[in-house]
């Protein structure tokens, strides 16, 4: 409840909006020209539609797939810019798990740089080999279940698409908590918040997406109703990975 917690939420949700379409950008076209795999872009049209609640996940998806199409292959471009407007998440961050685990210096600009490269690779490279498990549990699937009806294909391909993005989002928090402090931070004590916080997410995604008709952003934001949408998913999102940084925290400090 903190002023300064509200203000690193809203920087980290004004980083999220700048680098999210760049990456997404980066692994379909990774997906679909790079290594020329249907299943993958499949799963990632049902990773992206999952993850992003309601319109906001549709309006991603149509506006992505209408530029990877239009510009074709692997954009380096995108992922120069990503290389970037990721570390913008990962600056603030670190500077909240600082005050939240006491630690009084903050790393070097070029060590941040450093480390916040470091974490967009491999949530990049989680986020990919989420898609691969989820494509290749799907076509395996589709060839057990060959006879049983469609529907039965898609809930299976549900079911191990959202097993796989907890897992990724379990590893994901437990990495930040762990590697982005500048300081010694014991994986025993993130592990069990990262998992909580794993679940608690998908929990606060389906309430924002029960929320979101209500909010009526179009009335009040007009043509910018989305984007709005987006960075308070990522502002809520943020308090939540502060929340469960601060408790993590405190019962360190309680047990020491």
């Amino acid at each position: 409840m903190q002023t300064e917690v509200h203000v690193f939420a809203l920087s980290i949700s004004a980083s999220v909006l700048l680098s999210v379409f760049p990456f997404l950008i980066v692994m379909m076209s990774l997906c679909k020209y790079g290594l020329h795999w249907p299943a993958g872009v499949q799963a990632l049209d049902l990773a992206l539609t999952d993850f992003f609640p309601g319109e906001i996940g549709q309006f991603i998806h149509r506006n992505l797939m209408a530029v990877v199409q239009s510009r074709g292959p692997f954009q380096i471009t995108s992922l120069f810019l990503l290389s970037f407007t990721a570390n913008g998440v990962f600056e603030p961050l670190e500077v909240a798990l600082n005050r939240v685990w006491g630690f009084r210096n903050n790393r070097s600009y070029l060590g941040n740089q450093l480390i916040a490269l470091g974490l967009a690779f491999a949530c990049g490279s989680l986020a990919l080999l989420s898609v691969a498990l989820t494509a290749g549990n799907v076509a395996v699937l589709k060839t057990v279940l060959h006879g049983y009806g469609a529907w039965y294909v898609r809930l299976a391909g549900f079911v191990s698409m959202k097993i796989c993005a907890i897992a990724a989002s379990i590893t994901i928090f437990f990495l930040i908590y762990w590697l982005l402090p500048n300081g010694k931070v014991s994986p025993r004590r993130v592990l069990l918040p990262a998992v909580i916080l794993g679940l608690l997410s998908e929990l606060l995604k389906y309430a924002y997406i029960l929320a979101l008709p209500r909010l009526n952003f179009g009335e009040v934001y007009g043509p910018f109703a989305i984007s709005v949408s987006l960075m308070i998913w990522a502002f809520l999102s943020g308090m939540l990975l502060l929340t469960g940084a601060h408790l993590s925290a405190q019962k360190s400090l309680r047990d020491l």
